[in-house]
């Protein structure tokens, strides 16, 4: 007699992740789905909207407009066939009362996503591997365009890798969604995003102090300019203690929703915990969703309290839709390459885990050294690579002529100049050396000639998602290749030439004199200044 074989799914990780008991249930249960749409034996993404509610399943507190809403936004093809193995594999909702977060951050795809809904734009999805059995590289290169991603938009990565990610370690992954869901919060909280901010100033001077404060601090500074209105008469420092006992909360609710306040005053209420309770249902009724409870109120939770705050703000800030004519408004008006500068340079020295955030570069930083730091720094880890029996220091022109001699060595006819060649524009050397450094990592049927500007734009985002998939830790955004920014060119060549170098195979191949051809090149300096990348190319773009 044959023994039990019972239910079993392609994917021996997806079968590990459940008892044979669970399979049974989840199995009748999508059965039920299946058959009580109505549609025989195929079931459509379409049609989940419409039978969820028909099952008692976690997210069944969604209104329907809301499941067709997620569907719609969640999935490009809503007539894709939904079988049983993608129904174990939906990621949303997630039970908040048990592990699933963690289970569900091991393959990379929902930290990819969350960082898109964070900062739009940020991931390439075309570079997430998202089909439904992933091999050990496959998942490694989605946590690694996760970790750089992560880099990328300002948060701190230090003490977490890939295997931290791949194991679901919940103190690491839940430190890692924190910040990118702050990130998402705050995004908002900026003189450019709400002009409006400047309500709360008087003149140039406060304005240009607003502009260089923290999202944090701006929010604070909100947030008492309207308790300020509503009367109330202490100052709130903190998203802690300050803000435990709920009396700040009424005020600012009353002051921005009065529309939708209790009868029942907050102040006549003496527990505190049943205050908070009062003010999150006033803050539900105004159209913010409960994503802390009374206790994290009175217990001072930072982190959930910063969260409520910032949520409140960007559902109703209360500020003026009529801006103030004032000429001191220009000052917002930032030169778009320097913007774009200052955010690289922030971003990079934040990822580093120094002791001190930078919240401004031109001002916490007024030496003039950016740029030379971070050159430096990648001309430091090149060097540290390189065989003891070579002595000579890398330079940019070194760089230069191994990315020229990788993609001739790959058998492709890209080549660059300089690191200020217009043609660099349309993405192509760029996605050829990656290719030759990694014949795997592009696909090229998503590669566009580059012939406009929108298919430029294309390579251009893809190749930041490639490269920092590959592990490549940059933080240039897809106009600084458009625009072929020397400096950015420069630091993105050098990435990738570091991360190559340390790749464990027989052709990992440092540079060599044989592939540089540049033994008699001046050794780079970090004292010297842009004019070095320029001399270094120029004597290059000449051979």
């Amino acid at each position: 007699m044959a023994g039990f074989v019972g239910i079993l799914v392609s994917d021996p990780w997806l079968q590990n992740q459940f008892t044979q008991v669970e399979l049974r249930t989840l199995k009748s249960k999508f059965v039920a789905m299946r058959d009580s749409s109505g549609v025989g034996e195929v079931l459509k993404v379409r049609d989940l909207a419409a039978v969820m509610s028909r099952l008692n399943m976690a997210g069944d507190g969604l209104a329907q407009e809301e499941k067709e809403s997620f569907l719609q936004k969640s999935f490009p093809d809503l007539d894709a066939k939904v079988d049983f193995e993608v129904f174990l594999r939906r990621y949303l909702p997630i039970d908040p009362l048990a592990d699933d977060l963690f289970e569900l951050s091991k393959d990379g795809v929902l930290l990819c996503k969350l960082i898109n809904v964070a900062v739009p734009g940020t991931i390439d999805e075309r570079a997430i591997n998202t089909k439904a059995i992933l091999n050990p590289w496959e998942r490694n290169e989605n946590h690694s365009l996760c970790l750089n991603s992560c880099k990328a938009i300002g948060c701190t990565v230090v003490n977490i890798g890939t295997q931290d990610l791949v194991e679901g370690r919940p103190h690491l992954v839940l430190g890692l969604i924190s910040q990118i869901i702050k990130i998402q919060l705050l995004a908002d909280v900026n003189l450019k995003k709400t002009p409006q901010l400047v309500e709360l100033v008087g003149d140039s001077t406060e304005v240009e102090e607003l502009m260089n404060l923290p999202p944090e601090k701006i929010l604070l500074r909100w947030m008492n300019f309207q308790l300020k209105k509503g009367g109330f008469k202490r100052t709130v420092t903190n998203f802690s203690s300050d803000v435990k006992d709920s009396e700040a909360y009424a005020c600012l609710l009353n002051v921005l929703a009065p529309e939708h306040s209790n009868k029942q005053s907050g102040k006549a209420v003496k527990d505190p915990l049943e205050r908070a309770k009062l003010v999150l249902e006033h803050a539900d009724r105004m159209g913010c969703k409960r994503y802390l409870t009374p206790k994290d109120i009175v217990d001072g939770s930072p982190n959930l309290n910063l969260a409520f705050v910032a949520h409140i703000f960007q559902k109703r800030n209360g500020l003026s839709s009529q801006l103030k004519k004032i000429s001191f408004l220009d000052v917002t008006q930032d030169d778009a390459q320097v913007s774009r500068e200052e955010r690289v340079y922030r971003l990079w020295m934040n990822s580093l885990g120094i002791s001190i955030y930078i919240d401004n570069v031109f001002e916490d930083l007024r030496d003039g050294i950016l740029w030379q730091l971070m050159r430096y720094n990648i001309l430091q880890l090149l060097k540290n690579l390189k065989s003891n029996s070579c002595t000579k220091e890398i330079t940019d022109a070194d760089i230069l002529n191994w990315a020229n001699n990788k993609v001739k060595d790959s058998g492709r006819q890209a080549r660059m100049e300089s690191f200020k060649d217009k043609s660099l524009s349309t993405g192509i050397f760029f996605l050829e050396l990656l290719s030759a450094v990694d014949l795997r990592v592009v696909n090229w049927s998503m590669v566009t000639k580059g012939e406009n500007e929108e298919e430029r734009k294309m390579n251009a985002s893809y190749i930041i998602s490639v490269a920092r998939k590959l592990g490549c830790s940059i933080f240039l955004l897809p106009e600084d290749i458009l625009e072929v920014n020397q400096k950015m060119m420069l630091t993105l060549t050098a990435s990738i030439m570091y991360w190559h170098s340390k790749k464990p195979s027989e052709d990992k191949g440092l540079v060599s004199d044989t592939e540089t051809g540049s033994s008699t090149e001046t050794a780079s300096s970090s004292a010297a200044d842009d004019s070095s990348s320029d001399s270094s190319n120029d004597e290059n773009a000449g051979r």
